[in-house]
């Protein structure tokens, strides 16, 4: 009776404190991000002759099919003192003729042949920083091929960054998610970055935590000058983050805004796309602490896939053998703490504005997010646009000729 009793007081306690947590997590959803909205600007903000030249950066390996659409949202822009730059990194599927068919006739738009990267440097970095060189902005906007940005949304950015007195200003805008893999899978990583991220803390110039999205990030160009621009991360991945706190540990402002209507991205389009491209920074995003990702993994098994687990085998062991325990009250208990997880996974999807049916599968996520999480802790490589990743690192290809001195 005493180990029924000790029995019971561990399951209660482990089954209370996961229902705790989900409701919470549930309760938190809506707030997440509330106080960092950036806003629409008015039609009369940005308007004007003398309004600072803004150039948007856009680094393209291999993106024929979404460099058009990035090219011609840039160029839709609201405003009125604008040049894009295209760095073509060496594509070998036509991204600079389709960038250059887009914008034919239009001024504003430069492509430019991206070389190989000097021996040390990541391939983005240096495409961010060849785009810089040829950028005549005071204001740089730097902007993934796959992203579309709307036409306020660079007007929103500098805004902000004026009335905050900011020198870096990222973003998180929307996910176009069309394939099943894409609306299963890529809401449960970002969301796992994104709660992760305390926005309090990275927009308070006091304290030392800093985060940017790759996605979108705008800089003022005298700072960026100031710190050698992207050369202060030139091996780094998961430059965008790497970016902001070298900005930050240089006493530079930081901030970062929730704008979901400021740019729309497609991040992948297969189920392979997804793993390969989380497992080469998804590590690295947890600064390679192996004791966040280890907590990571134990969060998501013990905290979501066991509860799971225990009620498949418990109803199966019922109907299959005519198990009597557990009993009907912890049975229940566990149903509801795995409903718990649904409803928050179908808050998260209605925040997006999205449909919350998918909430159902939330549990094959979890699995698939556990698979990609050991797959960067362990170094398993990856390939991205023809590169290779390990560790987190892009692997240098001995059969290409760098200058090991990195002159251009």
């Amino acid at each position: 009776m005493e180990d029924a009793g000790t029995s019971a007081m561990i399951l209660g306690s482990y089954l209370g404190l996961l229902s705790l947590v989900w409701l919470g997590l549930i309760a938190g959803v809506q707030r997440w991000g509330s106080a960092w909205q950036l806003k629409r600007p008015g039609l009369d903000e940005g308007e004007g002759a003398d309004a600072m030249r803004v150039s948007v950066c856009i680094p393209a390996r291999n993106e024929a099919e979404n460099i058009g659409a990035c090219v011609r949202a840039a160029l839709s822009s609201r405003w009125p003192n604008l040049e894009v730059i295209v760095v073509d990194d060496r594509s070998d599927d036509g991204t600079a003729d389709v960038a250059k068919a887009v914008g034919l006739g239009d001024e504003r738009l430069h492509v430019v042949e991206g070389t190989q990267p000097p021996r040390g440097w990541a391939g983005k970095p240096w495409a961010c920083v060849r785009a810089a060189g040829e950028s005549q902005g005071q204001v740089l906007c730097f902007v993934d091929a796959d992203v579309r940005l709307a036409p306020d949304a660079v007007g929103a950015l500098v805004g902000e960054m004026v009335r905050s007195d900011l020198r870096l200003i990222s973003a998180y805008g929307s996910w176009d998610l069309r394939g099943f893999w894409e609306r299963l899978l890529v809401p449960a990583v970002g969301w796992l970055i994104r709660g992760a991220v305390n926005l309090d803390c990275v927009n308070d110039p006091g304290r030392p935590e800093a985060f940017a999205n790759g996605q979108v990030i705008m800089v003022e160009r005298n700072a960026y000058d100031s710190m050698m621009g992207h050369q202060v991360v030139k091996s780094e991945v998961l430059e965008d983050v790497r970016l902001a706190e070298q900005f930050k540990r240089r006493g530079h402002s930081v901030g970062m805004r929730v704008a979901p209507w400021a740019f729309q991205v497609r991040l992948y389009d297969s189920l392979g796309a997804i793993i390969n491209g989380y497992s080469k920074n998804l590590y690295e995003g947890m600064g390679r602490q192996p004791s966040l990702a280890l907590g990571a993994v134990l969060f998501i098994f013990v905290g979501a896939l066991l509860p799971w687990l225990a009620l498949f085998v418990s109803l199966w062991g019922r109907l299959a053998w005519g198990w009597a325990v557990p009993g009907d009250t912890w049975l229940f208990w566990c149903a509801v703490v795995c409903a718990l997880q649904l409803v928050f996974r179908w808050r998260l999807e209605l925040k997006d504005g999205r449909p919350g049916t998918i909430a159902l599968l939330h549990p094959i996520a979890n699995i698939l997010l556990v698979w990609i999480l050991f797959r960067s802790m362990f170094g398993m490589e990856a390939t991205w646009k023809g590169r290779r990743f390990v560790d987190g690192k892009a692997v240098d290809d001995p059969s290409k000729n760098a200058d090991p001195e990195g002159r251009r």
